[in-house]
Formats: structure tokens, C-alpha cells, sequence
């Protein structure tokens, strides 16, 4: 039996148990994929899957509602797959291991991906019941959403006759998402050389921060581990001519990097060094005590080495570029009081072979700003013998003054709850912005039920938002 099978609506977490038992990481989807085909044929539903796997599925509208303009449920099949490290589950192959506290089901040493699997959830409880009212459904699940958006990039909307879009990938119950920034993923790339080096190997980890996504969290200032990289080859290059054997850190270019692993080896001055380390770690928890209060830096002692390092170079160009590249918040909205406008987030780092890679996650509701961004990074990695590649760019979703669905959904909320929902715009990314390029005929709006430290290992999902968003949805359906 399912951890989940007592809770209510029973369909709907029924299916998100099946879908957590699926892997379904970016990248990894065609499992999944495949799953939402067998259920649209199983009940004999209009079903189309394209080559990247995304897949459309349709249903007629209940009786009554024959002449009601179609509406769209969309959401995205993958979940940023990560967990903590000393946890033995393969994300690409074995299912989650759900548990429920409270009021909240997480994922032991895991993320939950209820972004966005609740979405999915929603959709297949909806289809499987033909008892709900309704008028003609599409249902459009894309691939990939969480590394630059590609299955909606790839989709053709060519057979989806829905004009009302409600996309189920917000985190914030009440909140409705009005418009949102665009992005792209810059990956900048440093050559590298090697050198012999002899000495004491160090290794450096700085870690116990909160991490987030970098859009909704960006604006709380968290640690980023990678960014607090450059402190600390800065701090050991005051030091001593140390080598840098190894480095990495980060998980995915849109979340806020918890953690990064430094391996030094060190000639001379060790307790000098490791003073000075600890030095900084009592700086960072001074800056960071209110906003991100569990940051250590530690420095464990290993053998006497012999073994490769960057040369001095090498070493000179990744510190520097650690050090000088912005991260974080770099402007705020003037028309609406609280949106971040413009960030920018130090996701992923490695050192490889033959290179050094640094990939960041640019955002902006504002185009020319977000390209300002871009190229002025692009010019610190070319000042520093590096190169840039700029992937995975998607538009932003412009605030409309005028949506009849926005006040449907309004008018169905106040209904419900006596109350307005909070309309807004936000930072982080949303397939709006890329469906609407395609079909500007679309009304859009996004919601969703409470979810907190979504992309990471202490994401939750609340069962009685998630109880009352799938009423609310089935409400608005229902509304003629």
C-alpha cells in the first residue's frame, strides 16, 4: 500500500505517489512520459507524444459545457533531481521514498518534485473522473522545463484547442502569477594547465547553507557556496602559494549552490593557512547570521602528495573569476515594489581536464537588462582568456491589464474563500512566456498549491493546500 493513501482528495495523491515512484529527473523523462501515455490510452483519450517526449492529452467537454471555451492544464514532467550526499538513492533509477509529517509530505534524502508533479497529479485526477464538469481539456505536460524550458521551446500547439491557460507550476497558495522573467544559462569556460606539485593535500569544503531556487529565493541573499569559493582561494592565496587539485560545486545552474568541495596542496605556512581559514568562516557566519546562520567552511588535513595542480595561471584566472563574477541580486523593479528585475545565480562550477566550467542562471523581466548581463559577464570571461556559451534563453511573460481568465479566477476565488487572491509577477521562469510566443491568442495565468524549499532536499509539500488547490481548480472548471 502507499504512504500516501489516506490522504485527501485521494485521487490526486494517488497519482502523485505513482509519479514519485517514477524517475523523472531532467533529462531522464521518457519513463515518465510514457506513463502519462498508457493512462490517456487506458481511457481511450486523444493523446499525441513528440519526439522530445512532451506529451498533449485531451478531452471532450462534460455535457453542458459543449460551447464553453477550451481550457489548458500545463505543467512540466521533470523535477530537479538532488539530494544529500550521504543518501544511497539513484535518482535516475530508483523511486522516491515519501514520508508525511504534519501537514507535509517530503522525500527522505531526496527532493520531493512536487514542482511539478502536483501539476500532474491535478491533470490525471481530473481526466480520470468523468463526473467533473468541465469544458474541452488539453492537457500539455513538457519535458525539461528545469535546465531552459526545451520541451516547451520544441512544442507545437497546432492540435490544442484551448485558448485559457491555467499553468500549475507556482508555489503559493492565493498567489496568482500574472507575469514572470526571462533567462538563459551562460556556461563560462577557462582552459586550464597542469604543474607536479608536492605537499600536504588539503581539502576545503564550505557547505550548511540553505541553498533555494534562484529565482523565488534569490532575493533573500542566501550563501552561495560557489560565489564564497573566490573568498576562499582568495584567503589562501594571501597565505601561501598553495595548488588547486580539485574543485567543484553546485548542482544546477538555477538553484543556489549549498555546497562546494576546494582540494589544495600545501608546501608551507599550514598553520598560517588554516588559521585563516578558519578566520573566514567566522567572517562569513557574521555576514550571513540572519540570512543564512548554518555556513561553515572546514579544512581537513589529508597525507603528503605528490600529484597534479592547475599552475599558477590556471589557479590566477579561476580565483579571479570566482571572485569578480556578480551573483545575486542586481536590480529591482521600479513598477512593481518587492519584484526582483535583474539577478543572477552562480550555479554550477568544475574543474576538469582541460577546462575550468562556471555555469550561471541569468534572469530578467526586463530583455535589454537581461542581455546587459550577459554580455557584460561574457566580457570578465574574455578579459580572463576564457569563453562563453549562452544556452537554454526563453522570454519573459508580460503582465497583461486585461485577462478575462484572471477575473474568472478572481471571481471564483472570492467566491470560495471570501477574499482576493494576490495578483503578481515573479522572478523566476515560467513556460508562459514560451507558449504565449506560439499562441498569442492564450489567456494566461499560473497558481499552485504551498510548497517550500523547492530544488532541494528539504522541499515540502503542504497536503491541505495541495487539497484545496485542486478544488479550487475543479471550481473554476465548473464555472460557466
Amino acid at each position: 500500500m502507499g504512504v500516501l493513501r489516506e490522504l485527501e482528495p485521494k485521487a490526486v495523491f494517488r497519482f502523485f505517489e505513482e509519479i514519485c515512484n517514477i524517475p523523472h529527473g531532467s533529462g531522464n523523462v521518457e519513463k515518465i512520459s510514457d506513463y502519462l501515455v498508457s493512462f490517456a490510452r487506458e481511457r481511450g483519450l486523444y493523446c499525441r507524444q513528440d519526439e522530445m517526449k512532451n506529451v498533449i492529452i485531451s478531452k471532450e467537454a462534460a455535457p453542458g459545457y459543449e460551447k464553453m471555451e477550451g481550457i489548458i492544464l500545463q505543467g512540466h514532467m521533470d523535477m530537479v533531481a538532488v539530494k544529500k550526499p550521504e543518501c544511497g538513492i539513484d535518482m535516475k533509477k530508483e523511486p522516491l521514498k515519501l514520508k508525511v509529517e504534519g501537514d507535509d509530505i517530503c522525500a527522505e534524502g531526496t527532493s520531493l518534485g512536487g514542482d511539478d508533479g502536483i501539476a500532474i497529479a491535478y491533470a490525471l485526477a481530473i481526466l480520470d473522473d468523468d463526473s467533473l464538469p468541465h469544458p474541452h481539456l488539453d492537457v500539455v505536460i513538457t519535458v525539461d522545463e528545469e535546465v531552459g524550458m526545451d520541451g516547451a521551446k520544441a512544442l507545437d500547439l497546432s492540435d490544442v484547442r484551448g485558448t485559457r491557460l491555467l499553468n500549475l507550476d507556482s508555489e503559493d497558495e492565493g498567489y496568482f502569477l500574472a507575469g514572470c522573467a526571462g533567462g538563459a544559462s551562460v556556461r563560462h569556460i577557462l582552459p586550464v594547465a597542469w604543474e607536479e606539485r608536492e605537499g600536504t593535500l588539503y581539502t576545503c569544503k564550505i557547505g550548511g547553507l540553505l541553498g533555494g531556487h534562484s529565482g523565488g529565493e534569490i532575493h533573500r541573499e542566501k550563501g552561495n557556496a560557489n560565489a564564497l569559493a573566490g573568498r576562499l582561494l582568495q584567503t589562501v592565496h594571501t597565505v601561501t602559494d598553495a595548488g588547486i587539485c580539485g574543485l567543484e560545486g553546485g548542482l544546477a545552474d538555477n538553484a543556489i549552490s549549498r555546497e562546494c568541495t576546494l582540494q589544495l596542496v600545501v608546501s608551507e605556512k599550514e598553520e598560517e593557512l588554516e588559521q585563516a581559514v578558519r578566520t573566514l568562516e567566522k567572517v562569513l557566519q557574521s555576514e550571513l547570521s540572519t540570512k543564512d546562520p548554518g555556513v561553515k567552511v572546514e579544512m581537513i588535513r589529508g597525507d603528503a602528495v605528490r600529484t597534479r595542480c592547475v599552475d599558477s595561471a590556471s589557479e590566477e584566472r579561476i580565483r579571479k573569476l570566482l571572485l569578480i563574477m556578480p551573483n545575486g541580486v542586481q536590480a529591482m523593479s521600479a513598477d512593481m515594489p518587492g519584484l526582483v528585475q535583474t539577478s543572477l545565480n552562480n550555479g554550477i562550477m568544475k574543474l576538469g581536464e582541460k577546462e575550468f566550467t562556471v555555469i550561471t542562471s541569468v534572469r530578467s523581466s526586463v530583455a535589454s537588462e537581461k542581455e546587459a548581463l550577459i554580455t557584460r559577464i561574457s566580457a570578465l570571461t574574455d578579459t580572463l582568456g576564457g569563453s562563453v556559451n549562452v544556452t537554454g534563453e526563453y522570454p519573459g511573460w508580460t503582465y497583461k491589464k486585461e485577462s478575462a481568465l484572471r477575473e474568472l479566477c478572481v471571481k471564483v476565488y472570492e467566491k470560495m474563500y471570501g477574499k482576493k487572491p494576490v495578483i503578481q509577477a515573479i522572478h523566476a521562469g515560467l513556460e508562459c512566456g514560451i507558449l504565449l510566443e506560439k499562441r498569442p491568442d492564450l489567456d494566461c495565468i499560473s497558481l499552485g498549491p504551498d510548497m517550500k524549499d523547492i530544488h532541494t532536499t528539504e522541499e515540502k509539500l503542504s497536503i491541505s493546500s495541495a487539497g484545496r488547490v485542486f478544488e479550487y481548480v475543479c471550481a473554476v472548471l465548473a464555472e460557466k
